[in-house]
């Protein structure tokens, strides 16, 4: 087998009828340093420099995260033969209580991406303007242990319970119209906002609540219950009829076209006050909804009780017996197809920042910045608290060097920034990038990469 966490990712999309479709991120190491031109995703209220700039097309502020519990480590281990080729956990060389060692009881694992396609910052009607167009796509699974057991150990056990195995994603654009301005009556106060308007290309939730399986003398006895909901224009679940039960089943989607397929209306709020050497800021950022359309659905309708005997679970390092597991989970949920639902409306995910930054009075470009950041998304919201020294030794030059710590641990931030006339040039990470597999993903789950290029003048 070719030995790839993608091709695990995989397998597990495969147990949600492979219907996946990869939320809104920012790089938090930029939240104090004025001259980031995207600053002011993270709070409306940032008015940058005022200086009116326009962005690269599809490059003025490009952002790649990934955040979890669950690591390509836990996963790929080095092959202990030598010369040969990484492995996976399922190997006969990796024991089993080294193994699940690895894992958690929800084991977390996220992808988001934010694309600047156009950006563009003015000073006009009395504050500081943005207009934006972005695309915004994000990916969440949370995989319980008992999958992993079930995965690694096949037949050894005679139960499991395999339950709240979630999988979503979305994508969708946004047109984002934002203004900050002083408040005269008010000294020090700063308030901005921001209006997007969304355009939705896909969403995909799916809820896999229960699989109590139970080995008798001769065969399985496995209680399912589970929901997907796919809101992806062209989409339609392919179905297969399970030999074994003679119940036709969900096993997996085609996509014959793609278009769009929700519209939504989302705000930022945020303010920013100054006070001696001390600033104090708050944003509440995404409030809002997509409406999306032509939702396929596909249920086990409540719970499901299947008696059979074809099914082993175990699985070896080649890709027929991978094909042949995850075949059996899709026989095993016995997912109805009940088509088009029509339409479904999904709250947005928020953010909460709320930030300190003290300007080091003997050393003025030095700042110095406290930032708390919670998103919220149902079992997969994370909190982080980041501490940061922010540096501007120069006209043209800026900097942040920080420490994150939070739901997924520690790990530390930078950004670069290079701002002259008629050039802006900025590179950082949220999560730094350590050892990487021979895939090239990183072997630790959190790690994020930010750059951009503007035009200011």
């Amino acid at each position: 087998m070719k030995s790839n966490i993608i091709k695990f990712f995989l397998s597990c999309a495969a147990v949600a009828s492979c219907v996946t479709v990869a939320s809104a991120q920012n790089t938090y190491s930029g939240y104090f340093l004025e001259d980031y031109t995207a600053r002011h995703q993270m709070n409306p209220a940032f008015g940058g420099t005022s200086k009116t700039y326009v962005g690269f097309p599809a490059l003025s502020n490009i952002n790649v995260a990934m955040r979890g519990n669950l690591h390509v480590s836990d996963v790929l281990y080095p092959n202990r033969e030598p010369g040969k080729s990484t492995i996976l956990f399922t190997n006969p060389q990796i024991g089993v209580n080294e193994a699940m060692s690895k894992f958690s009881n929800h084991n977390k694992i996220g992808a988001d991406v934010k694309l600047g396609v156009i950006n563009v910052g003015f000073t006009a009607l009395g504050g500081y303007n943005t207009v934006g167009i972005n695309v915004v796509t994000g990916v969440n699974a949370d995989v319980p242990k008992s999958l992993f057991s079930l995965v690694k150990e096949g037949i050894a056990n005679k139960t499991y319970d395999i339950k709240d195995f979630r999988v979503g994603g979305h994508a969708y654009g946004e047109i984002a119209l934002n203004h900050s301005r002083d408040l005269p009556f008010v000294p020090g106060l700063r308030v901005g906002a921001a209006v997007k308007f969304l355009i939705g290309l896909g969403n995909v939730d799916a809820y896999f609540n229960k699989a109590n399986l139970t080995l008798g003398e001769n065969d399985w006895t496995a209680v399912t219950n589970a929901n997907i909901y796919a809101s992806v224009n062209g989409l339609k679940y392919k179905t297969d009829v399970n030999e074994n039960t003679g119940a036709t089943y969900v096993s997996g989607a085609d996509l014959d076209s793609f278009g769009l397929n929700g519209f939504g209306l989302g705000f930022d709020l945020g303010g920013v006050y100054e006070w001696n050497d001390f600033t104090f800021s708050a944003a509440l950022l995404d409030l809002g909804f997509i409406s999306w359309g032509h939702t396929q659905y596909a249920t086990t309708g409540g719970d499901k009780t299947i008696n059979t005997d074809a099914y082993t679970f175990g699985i070896n390092d080649d890709d027929e017996t991978w094909d042949n597991f995850t075949d059996d989970l899709s026989k095993l949920y016995e997912l109805e197809d009940r088509g088009n639902i029509g339409t479904r409306t999904r709250a947005l995910k928020a953010t909460l920042n709320l930030a300190a930054e003290y300007e080091f009075p003997y050393y003025r470009p030095l700042h110095f910045g406290f930032l708390s950041s919670t998103y919220f998304n149902g079992p997969f919201t994370w909190t982080q608290v980041r501490l940061s020294a922010n540096v501007k030794p120069c006209k043209a030059v800026s900097a942040s060097a920080n420490l994150a710590m939070g739901t997924y641990g520690v790990g530390f931030g930078w950004l670069l920034n290079i701002h002259t006339t008629g050039f802006n040039f900025f590179i950082g990470m949220d999560r730094t990038l350590g050892k990487l597999a021979k895939q090239g993903l990183p072997l630790n789950s959190n790690a994020e990469v930010n750059f951009g290029i503007n035009f200011p003048f």
